[in-house]
C-alpha cells in the first residue's frame, strides 16, 4: 500500500514538472484551473440597532414567512439591498449573506456600503 502511494506521488510530481517545463522560457506564467487567483471582496456589514431580536423574513415584507431572528447588537453580513414594505419610513430591506432571508434596514446601521440586489 505504501509503495503504491509513493509511486502515485512521484507520478503526480513528475506531471506537475512537465506542466512547468512546457511553458516557454521568459513567458508569463499561465494560471492553471486548479489555482484560484481572483480575490473575493468581503461582504458588506451592518449592526442590528433594534431593541429586541430582529425578525428575518422570507421576502422583504413583514407579512412574509418568519425564518428566525438576529440578536440586538449583532454585526451581520449583508448580501445586497432592495425596496420592499415601508417600515417606519424606510422601505429598504437587506438580503443576508450568511443565511436566507431579509431584515428591515430600519433596524440595521450600515457599517459598509451595501449594493442594490440585481434582481
Amino acid at each position: 500500500m505504501r509503495r503504491t502511494f509513493a509511486a502515485g506521488a512521484v507520478t503526480l510530481l513528475a506531471g506537475a514538472g512537465a506542466l512547468a517545463a512546457a511553458e516557454p522560457a521568459g513567458a508569463e506564467p499561465v494560471a492553471h484551473p486548479s489555482v484560484v487567483t481572483a480575490s473575493v471582496a468581503p461582504s458588506p456589514k451592518g449592526k442590528v440597532i433594534a431593541r429586541e431580536p430582529l425578525s428575518i423574513r422570507e421576502r422583504p415584507t413583514t407579512a412574509a414567512r418568519y425564518l428566525g431572528a438576529v440578536k440586538p447588537g449583532s454585526v451581520i453580513e449583508l448580501s445586497c439591498k432592495k425596496h420592499g414594505q415601508t417600515v417606519q419610513g424606510n422601505d429598504i430591506w437587506y438580503l443576508l449573506a450568511s443565511k436566507p432571508g431579509y431584515v428591515s434596514a430600519r433596524y440595521v446601521k450600515n457599517l459598509t456600503p451595501v449594493p442594490l440586489c440585481k434582481k
